[in-house]
């Protein structure tokens, strides 16, 4: 078994793009079972209305243990940046808020394919995460096959893409590694459902919203 994820300290540039990586999907406010894609980020959307605020992604930010600058300056970038991209054509709310059925426009290149176009989960693409670059235990990675899986999945010239995957796995890492500095991949896989940050903050969303993520 993998071992336990623990919070760790990370500086504000770190954190900030740590959402602006993972916050690709949300829950989808449909009677449809939701993608992994849209599960990994319901948990931002608080209320479970189909649209995640500015104010819903700061109280996330606070109940994964992130201070109050942080926080703030997580939640104006990550909503300023997909507020615009994941949004319906005939939104009339602010430009800041991140609509549900448009959230698979804010999925970045240079990953590692674990999901697909439409935000479903690709069992091979995550086990080939492990078979290719877990050489230390074959259930977990090293920060040093972190970076090598990085290397390898980076596409030319997609600056953002390779900025995000980044961000992504090293604040993974930092959230999610044991004390022997291995992460497991019963951790990987609890982000791409979003159940990683449902363990770091149980608090944080309704029995209600739980209920539409159900299957």
């Amino acid at each position: 078994m993998g071992g336990a994820p623990r919070r760790s300290a990370v500086t504000a540039p770190s954190a900030l793009l740590l959402l602006a990586a993972l916050f690709v999907g949300r829950a989808a406010a449909v009677g449809d079972c939701p993608t992994a894609l849209r599960r990994h980020a319901a948990f931002f959307d608080r209320d479970g209305d189909g649209v995640v605020t500015l104010s819903e992604t700061y109280g996330a930010f606070r109940a994964l243990g992130f201070g109050f600058g942080v926080s703030s300056v997580s939640a104006a970038f990550i909503n300023g940046a997909l507020g615009t991209k994941c949004r319906p054509e005939n939104a009339t709310s602010s430009n800041t808020d991140i609509y549900i059925e448009d959230i698979q426009k804010g999925k970045h290149g240079s990953d590692t394919g674990s999901y697909d176009t439409e935000g479903r989960f690709v069992p091979e693409k995550f086990q080939e995460i492990f078979t290719k670059h877990a050489k230390t235990v074959p259930d977990a990675l090293t920060s040093d096959e972190i970076d090598q899986m990085l290397q390898a999945n980076r596409q030319p010239g997609d600056y953002t893409g390779w900025a995000g995957a980044e961000a992504e796995w090293r604040i993974l890492y930092s959230l999610g590694k044991d004390k022997d500095g291995l992460l497991h991949k019963d951790v990987v896989r609890s982000v791409y459902d979003g159940s990683l940050f449902r363990r770091l903050a149980p608090n944080w969303s309704s029995p209600e919203k739980e209920k539409q993520l159900e299957c």
